[in-house]
């Protein structure tokens, strides 16, 4: 694991990672809760699309920290190798665009990850 910035390639360090973890299993459980109340109430497929919100929570947690990359820091120019919340601002242009097409490409990700998922949830044969 790297301890540095690298212009679209790593702008979070070890706490920041941690704290992505907390929020993908946070909507694990979001999800896992939604799902067993969807199987437990046979739950109609337009109802069972809400678990999209949860999923979607889970999988940028997840991604962000599987990448080392915080999607929110990369569109807003920043970075933090250190304390939570203590960022630092990135200065120059080609790190700023390189940081913004990878929090894109973390987000488009996520989405696609949550749809997916989404879709098994509203495919399966609960009724």
């Amino acid at each position: 694991m790297t301890d540095q910035y690298i212009a679209g390639t790593c702008n979070i360090g070890k706490n920041e990672i941690r704290q992505r973890q907390v929020v993908a299993l946070i909507g694990l459980f979001l999800s896992i809760s939604s799902l067993i109340g969807f199987i437990s109430t046979s739950a109609s497929q337009s109802v069972r699309l809400g678990i999209f919100l949860p999923l979607t929570v889970f999988s940028i947690g997840w991604v962000q920290s599987r990448k080392k990359f915080c999607l929110a820091y990369g569109f807003m120019g920043t970075f933090n190798f250190g304390k939570l919340g203590k960022v630092s601002k990135v200065s120059d242009k080609a790190s700023l665009v390189a940081d913004r097409k990878t929090a894109l490409s973390i987000l488009l990700q996520s989405l696609g990850l949550a749809a997916i998922l989404t879709l098994i949830v509203y495919l399966l044969p609960l009724n």
